[in-house]
């Protein structure tokens, strides 16, 4: 985990608000993705299946570096 970073936004609202995530999960999803692609204001969206999430998968947005990780929330609309 010591090439990735986590903006203020994920440390101070994004784990406030989803307490249950965990930084090793995030840093998986972006090494690991099922799919990737680009998203608007220069981030990128990483999508991979947690299995302590019960099968669902959580979608990991990163800034443009693809190493600091800004959100990442569990996307109950994805199909792989």
């Amino acid at each position: 985990m010591a090439d990735y970073q986590f903006t203020d936004y994920f440390e101070k609202a994004v784990l406030k608000k989803r307490p249950y995530l965990r930084k090793e999960w995030c840093v998986h999803v972006v090494e690991h993705s099922i799919r990737s692609e680009p998203q608007e204001h220069n981030r990128y969206g990483f999508w991979g299946e947690i299995a302590e999430l019960e099968g669902r998968y959580l979608r990991v947005i990163t800034l443009e570096d693809k190493r600091t990780i800004h959100n990442a929330f569990p996307d109950r609309r994805f199909k792989p």
